[in-house]
């Protein structure tokens, strides 16, 4: 199968050996474009960690969290079933896809990059899903009965926007496998799920630990 030009060029123009392929992921009935690790088990030259640096292709990866929240909806289906869902900072949109093969009314991927919402399509079109898709979150109307967020956190810079989840969403299911003092009075840990990110990078095993928290929008009081 040939990869989506619009994802092999811009990769390709970040690392000249790097391709995209598609990969079953482990424990789902999911699969993904990502990169191919096998050809990248190498040393990157300064240049290329440069560009790596500034301008990371995160979409080609499945990240551990995004991997352990699609096998959780596949157990737990009624998270999702008959409800309007958006996934916050998609990536290569697993989770959003996972939402729709769970049973959603209505999912939107959310994502700043445009190669991220360029993957979380070719990846809908791979396990054969409807998404919609949004550039900006705060653009999004308050009517979402669950906001879905995988690791995003790994930026502690994004720790305020727990906050603006609920400002969009009645629930938010955030995991993520970074934070170790994640502290919030709205949010509770609800489980604990082992995943890996694909293709494999040799993480310390901490990271292989998401912790998966929960918040209802609390109801006003007059």
């Amino acid at each position: 199968m040939i990869a989506p030009l619009d994802l092999q060029q811009p990769l390709s123009e970040l690392l000249g050996d790097a391709r995209l392929v598609v990969c079953e992921l482990p424990g789902t009935e999911l699969k993904l474009w990502l990169i191919d690790g096998e050809r990248m088990d190498r040393a990157f030259s300064p240049e290329e960690t440069r560009r790596i640096l500034h301008e990371p292709p995160y979409w080609s990866f499945c990240w551990a969290s995004g991997l352990a929240v699609a096998r959780y909806l596949a157990e737990f289906p009624q998270w999702v079933e008959g409800k309007r869902v958006l996934d916050f900072g998609a990536g290569s949109g697993v989770a959003a896809i996972a939402a729709a093969k769970a049973g959603a009314l209505q999912v939107v991927a959310c994502d700043l990059d445009p190669l991220a919402l360029a993957a979380c399509r070719a990846n809908a079109a791979l396990n054969d899903v409807h998404l919609d898709y949004s550039a900006d979150f705060f653009a999004e109307a308050d009517r979402f009965d669950l906001i879905l967020v995988a690791d995003v956190l790994y930026d502690r810079a994004n720790l305020p926007l727990l906050d603006e989840f609920l400002s969009r969403g009645q629930e938010a299911l955030v995991a993520d496998s970074r934070v170790r003092d994640f502290r919030h009075p709205m949010y509770r840990r609800i489980e604990t799920l082992e995943a890996m990110t694909l293709p494999d990078l040799a993480e310390p095993e901490e990271f292989r630990h998401v912790s998966l928290y929960h918040a209802r929008r609390q109801l006003k009081t007059s």
